[in-house]
């Protein structure tokens, strides 16, 4: 895949982006056995971020391969060095200096950045409630970026990251200030209501559990929807999607437990993975297995535990960041 095109896509956390660092450094770092390349090859094909991560990488040491020698020693502050100095420190000395660079210009696009620059933001796991000057209850998850601005004429809230649920009250002012929640795809706004907004890479999701909403693209107005309790659409910044039902259970998180009604594993291991950190894989063998029951989501590890107990399935733990749920033997 041409890089231009890697760059373009969603962002990828960071993670993902250490992992791959830290392979190239080995790589990179001249002794390097074929064992090595071999595991990296691996790690690479397990997911599309992988390589995504990796391509990105590359960019950056392309880029700094076409730096004049004399001005990549300063850039990475390395002394001048005998002619005889081993190849491989030359090699790691510019892993290193890729990856730094590399990993600061993408840590912009990720909702780690997100989260470091909103005046609300929740880590990787944690699950919080904040009250807003009037009164609104607003319910962060994994991972989520806000920033809440309020004045005279509206409430707004940007949704950076993430995923808030919001139970809205009655805003005290004199004047009407309408209640919105805005994001990259469009804005939301509540007509007195509890609804869910998910930020997603390349759309939004909104469920509604009272009242109603509209909903309108960010660059299309014109195709603006109204939700009614019960229903929920994705969207993105030209359409909306059709109506679609919304099961109570959507709003489990809130509680802090995942509710799974008849759902595939596939989609469950997705879900979970939103509640920590590194990377939750899902064998295609297993990914249409269906499971029900409840699940905690502030300990991810009692959750896949008790996903094999009632199915077929078993937890290969590569790290305690890499995890697959498989078939079992």
């Amino acid at each position: 895949m041409p890089p231009s095109k890697i760059l373009s896509a969603a962002p990828i956390s960071m993670d993902v982006l250490q992992q791959a660092a830290t392979w190239m450094a080995r790589l990179w770092s001249g002794d390097a056995s074929a064992q090595d390349h071999t595991a990296c090859a691996q790690w690479r094909a397990a997911h599309p971020d992988h390589e995504r991560a990796w391509q990105q990488l590359d960019v950056f040491q392309q880029k700094l391969n076409c730096v004049p020698r004399e001005v990549a020693r300063q850039v990475l502050r390395e002394p001048a060095v005998p002619a005889n100095r081993k190849r491989r420190d030359a090699l790691r000395m510019l892993g290193v200096g890729i990856v730094a660079f590399g990993a600061f210009e993408m840590l912009r696009e990720t909702d780690v950045w997100q989260r470091a620059r909103a005046a609300q933001s929740t880590a990787i796991g944690e699950i919080r409630q904040i009250v807003l000057p009037d009164g609104t209850q607003v319910t962060l998850a994994s991972g989520t970026a806000l920033d809440v601005r309020f004045d005279s004429q509206e409430r707004v809230l940007e949704l950076r990251a993430g995923e808030i649920f919001v139970s809205t009250a009655h805003d005290p002012a004199p004047t009407r200030r309408p209640f919105r929640v805005r994001d990259r795809h469009g804005m939301v706004e509540a007509l007195g209501t509890r609804f869910d907004v998910r930020l997603n890479a390349d759309s939004s999701q909104v469920k509604v559990y009272e009242g109603m909403v509209e909903v309108r693209p960010a660059d299309d107005f014109s195709a603006a929807m109204r939700l009614a309790a019960g229903q929920g659409c994705s969207f993105d910044a030209d359409s909306c999607s059709a109506r679609v039902a919304v099961s109570e259970s959507g709003e489990s998180w809130t509680r802090g437990v995942l509710l799974a009604e008849n759902m595939r594993v596939a989609d469950f291991v997705t879900e979970l993975s939103r509640y920590r950190p590194g990377l939750l894989h899902c064998s295609a063998d297993v990914a249409d297995l269906r499971v029900s029951g409840v699940f905690p989501l502030r300990d991810t590890d009692r959750a896949l535990y008790n996903l094999s107990l009632v199915l077929p399935v078993s937890l290969v733990y590569r790290t305690r960041f890499w995890v697959s749920v498989e078939a079992a033997a």
